[in-house]
C-alpha cells in the first residue's frame, strides 16, 4: 500500500450555479464586475482560511470550455490579485477591476465569451466543482432569466418564482410554453410565479423590447413524474443485453427516490420514457428496459439521481473521461469515442450491443501449483515504452525464459487520470483505456496462458477516491466525506494513524459492499479469465477501532470472517482449478496463520533483511521469516519477496550504501550485481511461492523516489545487453528452473535454514530424489563456512561442476 499525493471528486447538481452571482447581473467587458460566491454545499463550506480564484477567459479563440485563455496565475499560486474578500461565513467576493480586458490583459480584437473560474483553498485541498462559466454580454440591450436555473427540475404543481433582468430599461415579457404570462413596461426587471400542472419539459422565455431592438432568452425546466413500481425482470446489476437486443439497466440506490437515464439516445435530456422503475420486491433496485437502439452504435449514458446527481454506472465496463481521454494514445486505444462535450459533465459510461468478440485460443488453462508459483509483479506503464498490453505481449517470451509462471499486474481497472500506479481506483469493472482495449487485454491474458503463465490482477477494495460513483451518490458536501447513509463507505477511518488512510474507506461489514465486490471479482474471472487476485491492504477490511497498533495489525476475528468470505467466493468460481487469492495483509502472525492455514496466500515482505545482506551488513540480516515453518504455518503460503512495487530497490541501496573495505566495495556496480545473484540463490531455494518485482532480474538500480514515488520510471531493456546484469537473469532462471523441474526437492518439507543474523548462510533441502545444499557468503571479507551435508559421498557444485 502507498499514500497517493492527490485525490479528485466531482458531482454535479442542476442548481449548482446558484452559488455564484454577479454585479452587474449581465456583465460586459466594460466596467468592474463583482462575483459573489456562496460556498454553502461546496468543499469550501465552513473553511476558515484564505480563498483564491483560479480564473481565465473563454474567447473566440478557445477550442472548448477547457481551453482557458489569459489565466492570471498557475494553480496553487496565491497572488493577491486572485484573493477573495470574505464577507461573512461562507460568503466571499472577487472583483474584476477596472474591466475584463485590463484585469486579464486581453489581446486587442479578441472577443471574450465567458469568465472561467474555480475557487479554491489556499493550499488547494478544497475547491468548488465543476468549473464556473459566467457569460459575458455585448454592450447594449441584453436580457437573462435569473431564476429558475436552466434545466432545473420541480415538483408537479409547485409554485415557481420566475425572474428576468435586462441590462437597460425596456418593455419586458415573460412567456410560458409560448403564452404570455407577465409584462412590465420601461423596466429592467420582471417577475412572477407559476405552477405547472403537467409533467415533462416546459419553456420559459423572456423578451426585452426598446424602440430600436428586441432581445430574448429562453430556458427549459422539467416537471417531475413520480417513480412507478414494477417487478424487475433480472437481478443482474449494470446492463443486460436481452435476446431481442433490448437492454435492461439496473442500478442499486437505497433510499433514493427517482433515477433517470440520460445519454446519446435522448440527447442527454430528461424524459419520462427514460425514468427508471423501482422494483416491487427490492426497493433498493431501480431498472429500465430500453428498446429500439442500433446494435452497432456505441452509446454513452449516465444516471441522474433525484434530479441533482449525475453519475456513471458503478458497473460500467468502459467510461469516457472529459479531462484525461484526450491524452490517451490513439495507438493504445484507436477510435476512442468522443466525450459528449457541452451535453453533460463528469465520467460517462458507454455500451455497444454488438461488441467485437474475442476468440480465445486457450480455453482450458491449468494453473501452476500454488506452492510453486514464481510471480512477476508488473506495472504496464513502466514495463513498456508504449504503456500498452500489446507491447507487453512482445515481452512474454523474455519472461517465460526467465521461468516465471504467474504475472501479477498492478491495478488495470479504471483509475483516476492516465498516469498512475492504479491505487486510486474510480471504476471497478472498467478496464483503464490508457493501456488498451478490452480485446487487447484478453489477447494479453490468452498469450500468457499459451506460455503456461497465470495472470493475477491487483484489486484495491480498501478505498476509492472521489470519482467513484459510489462516493458521489451519497456525499456529505459540508464535511467533504461520504454521507452517513452511504451504503458502501465508512464516514471516517478507524485507524489511529492517518498514514494508514487513503481516499475514502469502504465498509466491508456492509452487505452492499460485500455484494458489490463479489460481483467485481466474478466479472474479472468470467470476462477476462483472470486466474486470481492480489488484494491490496486487506487490514482495512473491518470497522474495528484499533488501539495498540496504528496500522490495525492486531488479531481481528471479524476481519478474518470477511476475508475468508471473499476467498470462498473466488474459489467457488472454479472449485476444480481454484483461482489464487493473495492478500497484502502484513498483520499480526496470529491472524496471518489463520488465513494461511485456510488456503490464502499472503505477501511476505523481506526487503529490508535481504537488502542488509546484499549491502554487506549483518544487523537484521535474518531472512528466516520467509519460511512458513518459522511462522508456525501448516502450509507454505507465504509469497516471499525481496522487492515489490512498494520498496526501495535493492540495487539502488547497494550502490548508495553498500559496505566496503580496502579490497572489496559493494558500491562497485559489478560487485553489487553479483550480490544480487547470491540473493536470488537464497530466495528461490526456500520452499514456497516467490515474487520478483519487474527488472529485479537485471539489477534495476533506479530509486523508487525517482520522479516522485509513484511517478514514471526509466525503462531499461538495454540492461539485458549488459553481460553482468544478464548474469543475474541467468542465475535466477537456473534457480527457477530447478524449483519447477524438481518441486519435490525445492518444495520439500524437510529443510534446514541457517540464515540468521550472520552474513554466511546455508540451506539444506532433503528429499528421497536427491539433496541440495546452498552455501553463500554475503560478507565483504573471505570466510570459511562449515556446510552441513546430509550424506557422505561426492557432492557437486552446480555452477562450476566441481566435486
Amino acid at each position: 500500500m502507498k499514500k497517493l499525493a492527490f485525490f479528485l471528486f466531482c458531482f454535479i447538481s442542476l442548481s449548482l450555479y446558484a452559488q455564484v452571482t454577479t454585479s452587474p447581473t449581465l456583465p460586459t467587458t466594460i466596467g468592474e464586475i463583482t462575483i459573489t460566491l456562496d460556498a454553502t454545499g461546496t468543499e469550501l463550506e465552513g473553511y476558515t482560511g484564505d480563498v483564491y480564484a483560479h480564473t481565465g477567459l473563454l474567447t473566440t479563440q478557445s477550442t472548448s470550455n477547457t481551453d482557458w485563455k489569459y489565466v492570471i496565475a498557475d494553480w496553487g499560486s496565491n497572488i493577491e490579485k486572485a484573493k477573495l474578500l470574505k464577507i461573512s461565513t461562507n460568503t466571499y467576493q472577487f472583483k474584476i477591476t477596472p474591466d475584463i480586458p485590463t484585469f486579464y490583459n486581453v489581446t486587442s480584437g479578441e472577443t471574450v465569451t465567458d469568465i472561467a473560474v474555480v475557487f479554491r483553498a489556499a493550499d488547494g485541498s478544497k475547491q468548488t466543482r465543476p468549473d464556473y462559466f459566467i457569460k459575458v454580454y455585448e454592450e447594449g440591450l441584453n436580457i437573462t432569466i435569473t431564476n429558475p436555473i436552466n434545466n432545473s427540475a420541480f415538483n408537479l404543481n409547485e409554485s415557481i418564482n420566475i425572474t428576468a433582468v435586462s441590462s437597460i430599461s425596456a418593455d419586458l415579457q415573460l412567456l410560458i410554453d409560448g403564452s404570455t404570462q407577465q409584462t412590465a413596461l420601461n423596466s429592467t426587471t420582471i417577475s412572477g410565479s407559476f405552477a405547472f400542472s403537467t409533467t415533462g419539459y416546459h419553456t420559459i422565455k423572456a423578451i426585452a423590447t426598446t424602440s430600436t431592438e428586441t432581445k430574448e432568452t429562453e430556458i427549459s425546466i422539467y416537471i417531475k413524474s413520480p417513480t412507478q413500481s414494477l417487478t424487475i425482470p433480472t437481478t443482474k446489476k449494470g446492463i443486460t443485453v436481452n435476446p431481442d437486443n433490448s437492454l435492461t439497466f439496473v442500478i442499486e440506490a437505497p433510499n433514493k427516490s427517482t433515477i433517470n437515464l440520460i445519454g446519446d439516445f435522448n440527447d442527454w435530456k430528461l424524459s419520462e420514457t427514460h425514468q427508471l422503475y423501482k422494483d416491487t420486491t427490492n426497493p433498493d433496485l431501480f431498472w429500465l428496459t430500453v428498446t429500439g437502439l442500433d446494435p452497432n452504435i456505441e452509446y454513452a449514458y449516465q444516471y441522474l439521481i433525484d434530479y441533482t446527481i449525475k453519475v456513471a454506472d458503478p458497473y460500467s465496463e468502459k467510461i469516457l473521461d472529459p479531462q484525461n481521454d484526450q491524452y490517451i494514445s490513439s495507438a493504445n486505444y484507436p477510435n476512442l469515442k468522443a466525450y459528449p462535450t457541452n451535453l453533460t459533465t463528469g465520467y460517462v459510461s458507454t455500451f455497444k450491443i454488438n461488441q467485437e468478440n474475442y476468440a480465445w485460443t486457450t480455453t482450458n488453462f491449468t494453473k501452476p501449483s500454488q506452492n510453486n508459483l514464481i510471480i512477476y509483479e508488473l506495472l504496464i506503464r513502466d514495463f513498456t515504452a508504449s504503456a500498452s498490453f500489446n507491447e507487453a505481449i512482445t515481452k512474454l517470451d523474455y519472461l517465460a525464459s526467465l521461468g516465471i509462471n504467474a504475472i501479477e499486474l498492478m491495478p488495470v481497472n479504471e483509475f483516476e487520470g492516465n498516469d498512475s500506479w492504479g491505487y486510486n481506483p474510480a471504476l471497478y469493472m472498467a478496464l483503464d483505456k490508457a493501456y488498451g482495449t478490452k480485446n487487447d487485454f484478453k489477447k494479453f491474458v490468452d498469450a500468457c496462458h499459451q506460455r503456461g503463465i497465470a495472470v493475477l490482477t491487483d484489486v484495491v477494495f480498501n478505498h476509492s477516491f472521489g470519482q467513484s460513483p459510489l462516493v458521489q451518490m451519497y456525499w456529505d458536501s459540508a464535511n467533504s466525506k461520504p454521507a452517513a447513509d452511504n451504503p458502501w463507505y465508512k464516514q471516517q477511518s478507524n485507524f489511529a494513524n492517518p498514514d494508514a488512510q487513503w481516499g475514502y474507506d469502504f465498509n466491508h461489514e456492509s452487505t452492499y459492499t460485500k455484494a458489490f465486490f463479489k460481483d467485481v471479482l466474478s466479472y474479472w474471472m468470467n470476462e477476462y479469465k483472470i486466474d486470481g487476485f492480489r488484494f491490496d491492504f486487506t487490514k482495512g477490511f473491518s470497522n474495528t477501532p484499533y488501539g495498540t497498533t496504528s496500522w490495525g495489525s492486531d488479531y481481528d476475528a471479524t476481519r478474518i470472517t470477511i476475508l475468508k468470505n471473499y476467498a470462498d467466493h473466488v474459489w467457488n468460481q472454479n472449485p476444480t482449478n481454484k483461482p489464487y487469492v493473495i492478500f497484502e495483509h502484513l498483520a499480526d502472525n496470529s491472524e496471518e496463520t489463520v488465513l494461511a492455514d485456510y488456503g490464502i496466500l499472503l505477501w511476505g515482505n523481506m526487503n529490508y533483511s535481504y537488502n542488509q545482506n546484499t549491502m554487506g551488513y549483518s544487523d537484521q540480516s535474518d531472512i528466516s521469516w520467509i519460511s512458513y515453518k518459522n511462522r508456525g504455518w501448516d502450509n507454505p503460503n507465504v509469497v516471499g519477496y525481496m522487492e515489490s512495487h512498494d520498496e526501495e530497490r535493492l540495487m539502488y541501496k547497494n550502490l548508495q550504501f553498500g559496505n566496503s573495505n580496502t579490497s572489496y566495495n559493494v558500491k562497485d556496480l559489478n560487485t553489487a550485481l553479483s550480490r544480487q545473484e547470491l540473493a536470488g540463490m537464497f530466495l528461490f531455494t526456500i520452499p514456497g511461492p516467490k515474487m520478483i518485482w519487474q527488472f529485479g532480474e537485471l539489477g534495476y538500480d533506479i530509486s523508487i523516489d525517482e520522479n516522485g514515488r509513484v511517478g514514471r520510471k526509466p525503462i531499461h531493456w538495454d540492461y539485458f545487453d549488459n553481460s553482468n546484469r544478464k548474469q543475474i537473469y541467468n542465475t535466477w532462471a537456473t534457480m527457477i528452473a530447478f524449483k519447477k523441474k524438481y518441486p519435490e526437492v525445492f518444495n520439500t518439507t524437510n529443510f534446514t535454514l541457517n540464515v540468521g543474523n550472520t552474513l554466511t548462510k546455508s540451506i539444506l533441502l532433503k528429499n528421497t530424489s536427491f539433496d541440495v545444499a546452498i552455501v553463500g557468503n554475503f560478507d565483504i571479507d573471505s570466510k570459511t563456512i562449515t556446510a552441513t551435508f546430509s550424506k557422505t559421498g561426492i557432492w557437486y557444485e552446480y555452477f562450476t561442476g566441481e566435486e
